[in-house]
């Protein structure tokens, strides 16, 4: 069934580089490391994923809240980045905690909005079920 929860998505990485064909339902996506860490940069870093998870969680989230508010918000952008990089962390895993401690972030709401409405969807902004889940640790088995 495709709609019940849990639904499997699937990476897998050849013998050699570390170019990654990962699919989710019907998408097909390719993650991979910079040339200059030895990737072929055909695709975002998996820390780049994760910040794309974020960053789309978040203006999905603006987009509901604005809509059944009935909130005039033309567009929201949301730009991410940390300074982690995925193939030195990856390097230090065996030894030392790793991960991303800390993503900046700051976005851009559109739309003729008063400044009571727009300080309403920043607070909403951080209910991002994507951004509470990080924030509350999650255990992967």
């Amino acid at each position: 069934m495709t709609d019940e929860p849990g639904r499997w998505v699937t990476a897998s990485i050849g013998a050699t580089g570390f170019r990654v064909d990962v699919t989710a339902r019907t998408h097909t996506l390719i993650a991979d490391e910079p040339v200059e860490v030895k990737g072929t940069d055909q695709g975002p870093t998996p820390y780049e994923f994760l910040l794309t998870a974020i960053g789309s969680c978040t203006v999905m989230t603006l987009r509901l809240y604005a809509d059944r508010k009935g909130f005039p918000m033309e567009g929201a952008s949301v730009m991410l980045r940390s300074g982690q990089s995925h193939e030195r962390d990856c390097e230090n895993c065996e030894k030392e905690k790793v991960g991303v401690g800390h993503v900046e972030r700051r976005i851009e709401l559109l739309g003729p909005l008063t400044d009571e409405q727009r300080t309403r969807l920043l607070e909403i902004a951080d209910r991002c079920p994507v951004k509470q889940t990080l924030e509350r640790g999650i255990h992967v088995g």
